[in-house]
């Protein structure tokens, strides 16, 4: 790029993005900091200055104009050099804060934390305005110092919304941890939370010095500005006066603000226009607590009517009230009290009715003395807005500069405000002219007065603007009145501010003159009168506060007023009247008698007094006899007037004294002790400079302290003896200022004198400190007079410090000050408030700048650190001593830096170390035990108190060095000494890294912590070693410094990978990796443990393993050779690894599993694969021992135990799904008991998994699981010790208690046939112990739980084959398959999405064929799903026929671990005519490791079976299925008497007899009743025979339906019925020709099949052929398994919906156009409810007595729209279907709801259900008679055992929320659907056909008695007895028939004759 010009290294910035495809280019981002080290030729060669050495920083080329170059430094020159900007700190933070805020605000956006996102851009952009402020240096020293608080509020608030760290600072600055002790690092944390209020708090502190009287209060400003005066009937110009109106007090207290107005309602004056503002000033907080009011008056200008134009010439002017507005300020405060800005406000203008009652105008409006107002015609007044401001005055006018720019009018409070500051000078006379009485003066109506007032000087000069009206408007020279119409009796009430000039006071005098307006033409002002009085009477006091009377004189227009000595010399008032008796008789004016004038004044001056004491004191020498008397009513003058005249009133006292001290010293010092003790007011506070300055600059006293000092010590030696103290006390308060006045009298004099009386002076002093030392030491705790006496010393006693330095050395100050804090008695000695007193005094002293002296601090010292001391081994007062000793190491850290402060740490040592760690263990374990107990701390034990006492604790030890150390480890007298010590230490140490002591963003201070820790460590590790080694060896504190070391080590603060790269940057500069440094310090103290190692093997395992888990390679290398010291070590003891081994998983477990919130779990795998994996490693130092084959195993069993450890810790994740946490859990607990058998975790795993059941609610899998602990224990009495939450018991006891725990769970979970095993095995143990009460309670139990199996309906789930496939699933389930019992309810695609919700990562598998390799090693997740149906294992035995349904179905879809599923394919070439020829099924048969349900709802497949079903085994299965769901079906309508519902029994009479007609059961004829085929396949003859009579049965059962159908359907659907007669006739035609035989069922023609007598009647006598074909095929000799379901795939070979394809083209037949003949009136789902040998696999025809018909739910076809994944493949439709209808994807979710026939009005209706696949039927056509719903009889049906009702209808949802799809019906684009009837889900809940499984043959055995089953499992928790008893639901006794006699005719005899009688009676 050209040849190097120069070398240079400067700091710039990157103003703009760089992007080059140079190789050699840096790639820049606009904000970076760059360093230049070489410019060459038009380019810069830079590196990064933020990187940590100049190996890793990036350094490149880049254009110049791409950055802009910064003034720096550089400091650390070299490798690791650091660039510092010279700018101020505060941009520099700004500008790096805003960096690293702008990836954390994308990052919101990202996380959809818009609210967030929003604020933190407006504070960014904010603070990037504020620090362009900054870098322009255009602002004045408080506007910067302004910018910058806003700035650090900015900062802050950002860094704690975004979890960064908290900032320390001090003066908005940060601060350098190095340059302040520990404590006040730790205050400036507090205090940085709050930074805007810091310069207050300081301020504050401050004046604490001086007590809480002297807080100073805020004063309150009101701002208020006119916006308009909407008015419309005045037309005259105006004048509006705004005042502050008190109506408890009926007083205006405050000045007011005028506003003039021309008639137009706008500023007479232009220049006024938005500017008609004021400020109503000084106004306190007891004022805004006042009944306030704003009232404003408007005063018109014009004629004397202002509706008679007659009244008045236009030209004559004249004053006169309109009206007033009032606003109550109450409310107004509540509501501006927080803005910052401006409010508005309405003030409606009212008119006065009577002008008399003018002058109470706003208080009749404020009181609503509607009578005496009226409002105007129309809505208007004046529009006001107001703000209150806080603070100084001259702070606002900084603050708002902007307002007072706006001719701002200053409106202040009669009076003086609540402070007083020096310099505010005012001489203000208010004058309020109140009222008069005149006479008529022969007139016949009455006068209209005008009053006109002059301010005129002694020589008869009218005083120019002297008059003001209001502010807001100049001052005027002649003042007018207004007017009130025809009035002799005026009330005014109007006032005015006269702001007279000091020096005219004197001798001026106030004229007021009267006149009467005349209304006539001319308009004249007749002048008529006058009165006057002057302003300060002969005394010299002004005109006092109060209302005067004056007299009138009688003038007219002649008068003359030139010689105002004319009147001055007459008696203006009665009392001057009174003062000059011998008056002319010839005066130039005659006063009116019966004429009077009334005003009255308020004086608000700071140069005149209108109080006699005063100015009798001020001028003493013109009285001296009235000294004393004077003196002794000082007390009685107002603070107000004292102040005033501070310097003439201090001057005066001292004169006094130095006149005649004897005489007047006493009186002299008691009130200059009154003047000093008022100015501890807050309202005089800022008059104490004034003092200061009085001291310094005009006290003139020399002589003065002598007599100070006489009766200060006269005073003190009195508080023994004197009962009442209150002098004495004033005395002690008033202490600071008479030093002041002593210590200058004393320089006076000795300037005076050259210094003599020195030592008389010292000798006083040193007097007057021995009695300030016996006041100390005075027992106070019988007198409280002396406690206050006491107290009031000690708060004054550090305030006299820096007058004694004027005078004496600093060691002559300290001593006077040590021997006074040594005379106070200890702490047991004085009571608590005092305690408090005497621990501030002594905080002061701290404070003071005599303790920053290090000759007195060496003196202070100990007397401080002695009352420390004693204070915290009382464990009292802990906060004050905590502020004392935060002091104190602020002050000796300041120090350091300027000279050695050995011997101050030492002493600090010796006094403190030992206490200090005491009060924080005492506060620790308070603060723990009181938040356990009672979740709340005392006072004492808070988290500030806690903090503090740290603080100071660390500041100490960090000023402690190597000698230090060494001399406080030599200190010690004996090793249980330095034990004790260490303990106490090492503990402290540990609880500040386990309690939350510090919060988390408190970086600074947790890493200085850390950094003192460590340094402690190392130097007390040696004295650990030295004295407790070898011979002397202490397990518990070697203990104790480990378990410290292991702490420390996996601080979270000192994690350094989880920090940004700046900040990790910065922390390994100031301190490096403080984990290596202790870490390394753990390996030395390990090595010198020697021969003492086995004392921590293989306790120290657990806690070394998790200082391994720290992600930091060198720290994991050094531990490796002390595992690998451990392993050895217990080889040589046990010869095996089995302590460590269980130690190690032990910790391993719960440092994992247990742990929270640590998102990079997945790295410490890793690190414990290196460290117990490949080479470098453990390994590499096993290899090398002879223990080496048992070592790899066990790195190997440790490793396997990691990686399923790291599993559950993934599933047990807060947002996992239950599912994934029970399969870790299991994963993990078998692991426990087969691999490591560890007896313990394994018990611990169980309750763990049976916690996670209950909560999902799965309490059967809950039994399950604590079965697993039951089978452990046995019936014995072995004690057992207490175990998680079981108490110390026997072991009988636990079995019975887990025993009566899953009884509850299994009763819950409605598993009552394994609740009975128990209960009988806990009989067993009752009966053998004689324990009948307990016998009695588990036999009823039992009792119920059979009830309940009889009685309670349960709801039959599904199951669900799933394989979990690739690498990305967890170790449990990776490449595995298993299947899952579903929840109630739950469909295939309902699970569908429950499962790929839980794995959304996951890709669903369309196909159910086996995956391959590549998928199997793929780094994804497929998720392979279909339904499965259970075999159950019952057996083919006789005794099973009559039990009822309800009973086997439990026992099909239990204890079960086998299930199939199928898939039909054609083998061979597929036969075209006839597909049934070649159709085959491939049954699938998967077992499972463990039986459903059991410890979980999944269990793993173990292996697969795979089976072939020909075509015609498939064709008997359908038939034969079919035939039992229509003899379900018929049973449940036989009985019926009347018309009602029977939608599902007509469709599944038409879905058979139309598709047998159109090629159902002809289909399968053709196919295997030719005579090729049978004699092709000689094998299957039996087979055929077999299908023959099937089909033979079935015509008979369809005769049997269609006559309960007649029997039962409604005329309207005659039609429908005639059709299906007509039909079956076809079909048994058919039949006739192909089954020999069938005509053996009725008579040829129509008329038997008509005539349901004449069908039954051709069944009366059936041949024994006939008998055994009905008994084989009866309904409870069904093959397979069958079970309630409303999501099982059913089909013609499996009932596996979803799985199979029932209906394929081609197999319409030659006329598919039949099957639409029925369309108008069947139901969409006719041809579903036919194809229901595929679809549906009804229940077995049950015989019962008393049960309600059962509800059967029918298949409709659905397929999930969201993720179809298909369960099996497709299958053809049987034969006969007759149509065409594709069953695909999860086909068999859906659930088609056909019509309820409520059979028996007394069972309740299950509910609605869901209708989607049918069509809505009228009400009329599905509404059950009444008379049926009212019978009390339920009809017997075909003989033989009763079986209960049928599951309830199902809902619409089902238990688990996961999803619910709203699922469709889909059909296969050929099939043609039936409109038909049908009911919606608002009829009445329709029946259910119910499907049934189990398609192949599986010979039944006897049931035998309920047992609990294989490896049943549970969990703990108290069960009461009334929950383990449910109580029966009482219904009809049910007899049984006989089993002995025939078992096969009589229940088909019973059935058919039932149906025959019922029809005889019908005819």
């Amino acid at each position: 790029a050209g040849t190097p010009t120069h070398r240079q290294k400067a700091r710039t910035m990157v103003t703009c993005n760089f992007r080059s495809p140079i190789c050699q280019a840096l790639v820049l981002e606009i904000g970076e900091t760059v360093q230049i080290l070489e410019k060459c030729e038009g380019e810069l060669n830079v590196m990064l200055s933020l990187c940590l050495c100049s190996s890793l920083r990036p350094q490149g080329i880049f254009p110049i104009n791409y950055i802009h170059l910064k003034k720096s430094t550089v400091t650390n020159r070299g490798l690791c050099e650091t660039v510092v900007p010279l700018e101020d700190p505060i941009i520099t933070e700004t500008t790096s804060t805003l960096q690293e805020w702008g990836v954390l605000w994308k990052q919101l956006y990202v996380k959809h934390k818009v609210d967030l996102f929003h604020k933190l851009r407006h504070v960014m952009n904010e603070l990037i305005d504020l620090r362009r402020q900054l870098i322009q240096g255009h602002l004045s020293q408080d506007q910067t110092r302004e910018i910058k608080r806003h700035i650090t509020v900015r900062l802050d608030w950002g860094n704690e919304h975004l979890g960064l760290d908290l900032v320390p600072r001090k003066e908005f600055e940060m601060v350098d941890p190095d340059q302040i002790s520990v404590s006040e690092l730790y205050k400036l944390h507090v205090s940085s939370r709050h930074c805007g209020q810091q310069s207050t708090n300081q301020g504050d502190s401050i004046r604490q010095r001086h007590g809480d009287g002297c807080r100073v209060p805020v004063s309150h400003h009101l701002f208020i500005n006119l916006k308009s005066f909407t008015y419309n009937s005045i037309s005259e110009d105006a004048d509006v006066f705004f005042s502050l109106y008190d109506t408890r007090e009926a007083k205006q207290i405050s000045e007011k603000f005028m506003v003039k107005l021309n008639k137009n309602g706008g500023p007479k004056n232009p220049e006024k226009i938005d500017r008609l503002c004021a400020l109503f000033t000084d106004l306190s907080s007891k004022d805004l607590k006042r009944d306030l009011y704003i009232v404003a008056h408007v005063i018109r200008t014009g004629r004397m009517l202002l509706n008679d134009s007659k009244k008045g010439p236009p030209h004559v002017q004249y004053r006169r009230p309109y009206g007033c507005a009032v606003l109550a300020m109450s409310d107004v405060f509540h509501t501006i009290t927080d803005l910052k800005e401006e409010k508005d406000f309405v003030l409606k203008v009212y008119t006065c009715n009577n002008e008399n009652e003018w002058y109470q105008v706003h208080e009749n409006i404020i009181r609503k003395s509607n009578t005496k107002y009226s409002a105007p015609s129309t809505n208007y007044g004046l529009i006001i807005s107001l703000q209150l401001l806080r603070g100084e005055l001259e702070h606002i006018r900084r603050e708002n500069q902007a307002v007072f720019n706006r001719a701002l009018a200053l409106t202040r409070k009669l009076g003086f405000p609540d402070v007083i500051l020096p310099g505010d000078t005012r001489n203000d006379l208010y004058l309020t002219l109140e009222r008069g009485e005149f006479e008529r003066g022969g007139k016949s109506v009455q006068k209209n007065i005008e009053v006109t007032l002059y301010v005129l000087y002694a020589d008869g000069d009218t005083l120019k603007d002297c008059i003001s009206l209001g502010t807001g408007e100049p001052n005027t020279t002649e003042y007018r009145s207004f007017v009130l119409y025809h009035n002799n009796t005026p009330r005014w009430s109007e006032m005015v501010k006269l702001p007279i000039p000091i020096d005219r006071f004197r001798g001026s005098h106030l004229r007021f003159e009267f006149r009467h307006c005349s209304t006539k033409d001319k308009g004249e002002k007749k002048l008529f009168g006058f009165a006057f009085t002057p302003l300060m009477r002969e005394d010299g006091t002004t005109l006092s506060d109060e209302i005067h009377e004056l007299y009138v004189y009688k003038c007219d227009e002649n008068a003359t007023f030139s010689n105002q000595g004319l009147y001055l010399s007459l008696p203006c008032c009665k009392e001057d009247f009174n003062s000059c008796p011998n008056l002319p008789a010839n005066l130039p004016f005659q006063r009116s008698p019966k004429e009077t004038f009334w005003v009255s004044t308020i004086l608000c001056s700071t140069k005149l007094t209108q109080n006699v004491d005063l100015l009798a004191l001020l001028n003493w020498k013109a009285h001296p006899d009235r000294v004393l008397d004077i003196l002794g009513r000082l007390r009685q003058i107002s603070g107000e007037e004292i102040v005033k005249f501070l310097r003439d009133v201090l001057d005066t006292l001292f004169c006094l004294l130095d006149d005649n001290t004897d005489k007047y010293g006493p009186l002299v010092f008691q009130s200059l002790v009154f003047i000093i003790n008022l100015l501890r007011d807050s309202r005089f506070y800022h008059f104490r400079p004034v003092m200061d300055s009085y001291i310094q600059n005009h006290f003139a006293g020399a002589l003065a302290y002598k007599e100070l000092i006489r009766c200060l010590k006269w005073y003190m030696d009195r508080s023994a003896e004197v009962v009442r103290q209150d002098h004495i006390q004033e005395a002690m308060r008033a202490l600071e200022y008479l030093f002041k006045f002593i210590v200058q009298s004393r320089i006076l004099y000795a300037r005076a004198t050259c210094g003599m009386e020195e030592e008389p002076f010292r000798a006083s002093i040193q007097e007057l400190f021995q009695s300030i030392r016996f006041v100390l030491s005075l027992d106070s705790r019988s007198s409280e007079n002396l406690v206050f006496t006491q107290a009031a010393l000690l708060n004054s006693f550090p305030d006299i410090f820096d007058e004694l330095l004027q005078m004496f050395t600093v060691q002559e100050v300290a001593e006077y000050v040590r021997g006074t804090l040594g005379s106070m008695p200890s702490t047991v000695d004085i009571g608590q408030s005092m305690d408090v007193v005497k621990l501030q005094s002594i905080a002061r002293t701290v404070e003071s700048r005599l303790f920053f002296f290090p000759e007195s601090r060496s003196i202070l010292l100990p007397v401080v650190l002695h009352h420390i001391h004693l204070h915290l081994r009382q464990q009292r007062e802990l906060l004050i001593c905590s502020g004392i000793l935060g002091s104190i190491f602020s002050i000796i850290k300041t120090s350091s830096m300027e000279s050695s402060v050995q011997e101050e740490v030492e002493m600090m040592v010796e006094s403190l170390l030992d206490v200090l760690l005491q009060t924080l263990l005492s506060i620790m374990s308070k603060s723990h035990s009181v938040e356990t107990s009672r979740g709340q701390r005392c006072p004492q034990c808070t988290a500030e108190i806690t903090g503090e006492y740290v603080s100071c604790l660390l500041s100490l030890l960090r000023q402690m060095t190597e000698i230090h150390f060494h001399h406080l480890l030599n200190s010690f007298h004996s090793k249980e000494e330095l034990k004790e010590f260490l303990l106490k230490i090492f503990c402290v140490f540990r609880n500040l890294m386990k309690l939350t002591i510090f919060p988390r963003d408190w970086s600074v201070m947790r890493l200085l912590t850390s950094h003192i820790i460590v340094v402690t460590t190392q130097f007390l590790s040696p004295a650990l070693h030295k004295n407790f080694s070898e011979g002397d060896f202490d397990f518990k504190v070697w203990n104790s410094f480990f378990s410290l070391t292991v702490l420390y080590i996996n601080q979270p603060s000192l994690q350094l990978e989880a920090l940004p790269p700046a900040k990790r940057k910065k922390t390994l500069d100031k301190y490096g990796d403080m984990r290596v440094i202790m870490a390394y310090e753990l390996f030395s103290m390990w090595q010198k443990l020697g021969d003492n190692k086995p004392h921590f093997i293989p306790g120290m395992m657990g806690p070394f393993l998790g200082v391994t888990l720290v992600p930091q390679t060198e720290v994991r290398n050094i531990m490796i050779p002390i595992f690998h010291d451990m392993m050895d070590w217990e080889q040589r003891k046990n010869g095996n690894f089995k302590q460590v081994e269980a130690e190690l998983m032990d910790k391993l477990d719960s440092m994992v599993s247990d742990g929270k919130g640590d998102d990079n779990h997945r790295e410490l795998f890793s690190l414990l694969t290196q460290l117990f994996g490949p080479y470098p490693s453990l390994l590499e130092k096993i290899e090398q021992e002879t223990w080496r084959e048992t070592g790899i195993s066990f790195v190997t069993s440790v490793t396997r135990l990691v990686e399923r450890i790291l599993d559950y810790r993934d599933c047990m994740k807060g947002d996992e799904t239950e599912n994934k946490k029970i399969g870790g859990s299991v994963n993990l607990m078998n692991f426990y008991k087969s691999e490591v058998n560890k007896e313990d975790m394994y018990i611990r795993y169980i309750h763990k998994l049976c916690d996670l059941h209950l909560q999902a609610e799965d309490f059967t899998e809950a039994a399950f699981t604590l079965l697993l602990y039951w089978e452990l224990l046995q019936w014995e009495d072995r004690p057992l010790r207490d175990f998680l939450h079981y108490p110390c018991q026997s072991e009988w006891q636990r079995k019975e208690n887990l025993s009566r725990k899953i009884l509850h769970y299994f009763n819950k979970g409605k598993c009552w046939e394994y609740g009975i095993s128990l209960c009988r095995e806990l009989a067993f143990q009752y009966e053998t112990l004689y324990d009948y009460q307990s016998l009695s309670w588990i036999r009823k139990m039992e009792a119920a739980y059979y009830d309940n199996i009889i009685e309670q309906q349960r709801i039959e789930p599904e199951f669900f084959r799933m394989g979990f496939y690739g690498r990305k699933f967890p170790f449990f389930l990776r490449n595995k398959e298993f299947v899952c019992r579903g929840y109630d309810y739950e469909r295939l695609e309902d699970f569908q999405q429950r499962m790929l919700g839980e794995f959304p990562q996951a890709i669903a598998m369309q196909h159910t064929n086996q995956p391959d390799d590549t998928i199997l090693q793929s780094d994804a997740q497929y998720l392979q799903i279909y339904a499965v149906t259970p075999v159950s294992d019952i057996s083919d035995v006789p005794q099973l026929e009559r039990v009822p349904e309800r009973i086997k179905s439990f026992y099909r879809i239990n204890n079960v671990s086998r299930f199939h599923y199928d898939r039909p394919f054609h083998k061979g070439p597929k036969d075209r005519e006839n597909e049934f020829r070649s159709l085959w099924i491939e049954r699938t048969t998967l077992i499972l490791s463990r039986p459903l349900p059991g410890i979980a709802r999944w269990a793993e497949v173990e292996r697969r079976e795979v089976v072939e079903v020909s075509p015609l085994e498939n064709a008997i299965y359908v038939v034969e299925n079919k035939t039992q769901e229509l003899r379900t079906l018929i049973s449940q309508y036989q009985h019926r008497q009347h018309h009602g519902n029977i939608n599902p029994l007509s469709m599944c009479l038409n879905g058979v007899i139309d598709a047998a007609v159109n090629g159902g059961i002809a289909r399968y004829q053709e196919a295997f009743f030719d005579k090729d085929y049978i004699s092709s396949h000689p094998e299957d003859t039996e087979r055929i025979t077999h299908l023959k009579d099937l089909m033979q049965e079935q015509v008979h059962i369809l005769g049997v339906g269609l006559a309960v159908h007649e029997k039962l359907v409604h005329p309207e659907m005659r039609p429908l019925h005639k059709k299906l007669v007509d039909q079956f006739h076809m079909m048994r035609t058919g039949l006739h020709h192909c089954v020999p035989g069938v005509d053996r069922f009725g008579p040829a023609g129509c008329s038997g099949v008509n005539s349901p007598r004449g069908i039954l009647s051709s069944h009366n006598h059936m041949s024994p052929e006939s008998v055994r074909l009905m008994h084989r095929h009866s309904p409870l000799n069904l093959q397979g398994s069958i079970r309630h379901s409303s999501s099982s795939l059913s089909s013609h070979t499996s009932s596996e919906a979803g799985n199979l394809v029932i209906m394929t083209d081609g197999l319409m037949g030659e006329h598919p156009e039949e099957a639409l003949h029925m369309q108008v009136r069947l139901p969409k789902s006719a041809r579903f409810i036919f194809v229901g040998h595929f679809m549906m696999h009804c229940d077995a025809f049950h015989h019962q007595n008393s049960d309600p018909p059962p509800a059967l739910p029918v298949r409709s076809l659905r397929k999930s729209p969201l993720h179809p994944i298909p369960g099996s493949p497709t299958s053809p439709q049987s034969a006969l279907g007759g149509s065409n209808s594709t069953l695909s994807g999860s086909a068999s979710s859906g659930v088609s709801s056909l019509s309820e026939s409520n059979f028996g009005g007394q069972y309740p209706d299950p509910g609605p259900i869901r209708n989607d696949a049918l069509e809505p039927l009228p009400s009329h056509l599905w509404s059950p008679p009444d008379e049926y719903l009212a019978s009390p009889y339920l009809h017997m049906h075909y003989g033989g055992p009763e079986i209960d009702s049928m599951d309830p209808v199902r809902p619409f949802h089902y238990r688990n929320p996961a999803s619910h799809p709203h699922t469709h019906q889909h059909t296969h684009p050929h099939a043609h659907t039936h409109t038909g009837l049908d009911s919606h889900s608002h009829g009445p809940p329709p029946h259910h056909h119910i499907p049934t499984h189990g398609p192949h043959h599986i010979p039944y055995r006897r049931p035998q008695p309920p047992a609990v089953p294989p490896k049943p499992y549970l969990r703990e928790g108290c069960i009461p007895e009334e929950e383990l008893t449910p109580q029966p639901i009482p219904l009809p006794r049910r007899i049984f028939h006989s089993p002995h006699g025939h078992r096969e005719d009589p229940g088909k005899h019973a059935w058919e004759q039932c149906i025959s009688e019922e029809h005889e009676e019908n005819q």
